[in-house]
């Protein structure tokens, strides 16, 4: 058994968007589904793109969702897939903090380290806008002894941030 968390940016670029799925669907090639085991917090972006790999292959979602009210900070656009990843996973944990903020985000990524065999980072390497982010949470598992396997296709860029609700994710 296989099991892979996954960390990465918001803000990807459409090209982006499919040179990450592209990649993703290939280094997953390398792990047999029937113990597949991907952990995500279901985030636009690299979140959501890991999750649904995962899926592709057959593998088991686990969704760790940072708080009962994260649903309301992911945006309206991207609500409905939220709700597709979250209702496909095989297992959701949601953590007991009342708004998603720093602290529940910090609480998600330990949860997802505590659980990780190989963290893959959908990163560009440029250094973090503070605790919870890609950065971090690669320094971590780096820290933990968790390996890190980054993702970032040649020509990647990263886009314009997603409109967020207040107290929305980084």
């Amino acid at each position: 058994m296989t099991v892979i968390a996954v960390t990465g940016h918001l803000d990807l670029s459409g090209p982006t968007v499919r040179l990450v799925r592209t990649a993703l669907r290939r280094l997953l090639a390398h792990h047999p589904a029937a113990g597949l085991t991907g952990v995500s917090c279901l985030a636009r972006g690299a979140d959501a793109l890991f999750a649904e790999a995962v899926l592709e292959a057959g593998g088991r979602l686990v969704a760790v969702i940072p708080s009962p009210a994260y649903r309301a900070s992911v945006g309206e656009d991207y609500a409905p897939e939220f709700d597709r990843l979250r209702e496909a996973a095989a297992e959701v944990v949601v953590l007991p903090f009342a708004v998603p903020g720093a602290a529940a985000y910090e609480a998600a990524n330990a949860e997802l380290l505590c659980r990780a065999e190989l963290l893959v980072a959908v990163w560009d390497g440029l250094p973090g806008n503070g605790r919870g982010g890609t950065a971090h949470m690669v320094a971590a598992a780096r820290r933990a002894g968790v390996p890190v396997e980054v993702v970032w296709p040649a020509g990647s860029q990263r886009g314009a941030a997603p409109r967020r609700a207040p107290g929305g994710a980084p």
